[in-house]
């Protein structure tokens, strides 16, 4: 086709009846917008991560993506000024004999601003050290007037043991305690439009979700999760991490990308309630899918049963138990000697591959 040549798109009905309109030329997508009589034109392919702009919204005289909202303007494809400095290509359009008439070479080129890489965009390293236990508390409570939570308590006791008898490295994050934004459904868009980082990191500064993602992509080799039974499921602060992790488990399916590897996860389970089962089997269905491993008997947990309402007895029966304590010992000892199993393996491969190479080059130079 010449690139210099007018593309007749057909009539301007086809077109005027709608703000934005998706064509195809070739394997080309453009938007084609109308806004007060006037017809604009520009490459519908978003600069973030390839969005479908043209099927997207008008919102005043800018395009916004439909998969993260960006905004270009709809007739010279510029970025809206102080939401992006990015710039698609735009294509002059004109009316001719009731047709719409598109010139096939654009008018402006792409524009991309450089943008530095976010931090969790780096590589997978795990540096030398000692084993790193992450311990995740959902509980869920008044952050201005705490309560006792047996299952963070449980967690405390897991995590002062591997620390001080085990030798490991520990972090804490309490959930309750960070402000993250609800998964806002970017994936019910395109299984594309679920990013890593996750969009709303990407965007959003503020987004304390970035701490859970470095503990369990970039730092910790065990997981230790703790929730109570909250209606015969887990803490609702759980699914909520769980759906912002869905960014994770997407890489596997659309980019062949496994984030997680060779670490191990174990969970806590304490409530008034029973279903103990059910909430450890969505744990570790969950938790399967992302990537994690497992111990042997990966779990401990406590119910009183479904009719026991006097809580303030579930504390007690917690607080005073020597059997749940040296239970989460063992937990996170099986956890901990699980993840130096697999990274063992991991730093085995790693020197026998080194020795081939090395045994490679000596031949060479030999």
């Amino acid at each position: 086709m010449d690139q210099n040549s007018w593309q007749n798109l057909g009539p301007i009905e086809n077109f005027n009846k709608s703000p934005l309109t998706e064509i195809e030329i070739g394997r080309t997508k453009i938007a084609i917008s109308y806004r007060d009589g006037e017809f604009g034109a520009i490459l519908g392919v978003c600069n973030h991560v390839g969005g479908p702009l043209g099927q997207g919204r008008l919102d005043g005289e800018y395009i916004v993506c439909p998969w993260h909202n960006w905004k270009f303007h709809y007739k010279t494809g510029v970025g809206e000024p102080g939401f992006e400095d990015d710039t698609v290509p735009s294509y002059e359009v004109r009316v001719e004999n009731g047709h719409l008439l598109l010139r096939v070479e654009p008018l402006t080129q792409r524009h991309k601003k450089l943008h530095a890489p976010h931090p969790l965009s780096r590589p997978i390293h795990r540096e030398e050290g000692p084993i790193r236990v992450v311990g995740i508390s959902t509980t869920v409570m008044d952050r201005a007037n705490p309560r006792y939570s047996t299952s963070e308590a449980l967690l405390q006791i897991a995590l002062d043991h591997a620390a001080t008898d085990l030798g490991c490295e520990i972090r804490l994050i309490k959930l309750n305690d960070l402000k993250f934004r609800n998964c806002e459904g970017y994936y019910s868009k395109s299984a594309h439009a679920c990013t890593w980082p996750y969009s709303i990191t990407q965007m959003d500064d503020k987004d304390e979700m970035t701490e859970v993602y470095e503990a369990l992509v970039h730092w910790g080799d065990v997981v230790m999760l703790t929730t109570p039974i909250r209606w015969g499921a887990a803490s609702s602060l759980f699914y909520k991490m769980a759906e912002r992790l869905n960014c994770v488990q997407n890489q596997i399916t659309i980019r062949d990308r496994v984030l997680i590897r060779n670490k191990v996860a174990s969970f806590i389970i304490t409530g008034g309630q029973d279903n103990v089962q059910g909430v450890a089997g969505h744990l570790l269905g969950f938790f399967a899918e992302i990537g994690f491993c497992f111990p042997q008997f990966p779990f401990i947990a406590h119910s009183r049963g479904w009719d026991a309402e006097d809580m303030e007895q579930n504390i007690v029966d917690v607080m005073q138990s020597q059997e749940l304590r040296d239970g989460a010992k063992e937990l996170i000892k099986r956890s901990v000697e699980m993840a130096g199993v697999l990274l063992g393996h991991v730093h085995a491969e790693e020197k026998t591959a080194r020795g081939g190479r090395k045994a490679h080059r000596l031949e060479v130079m030999g």
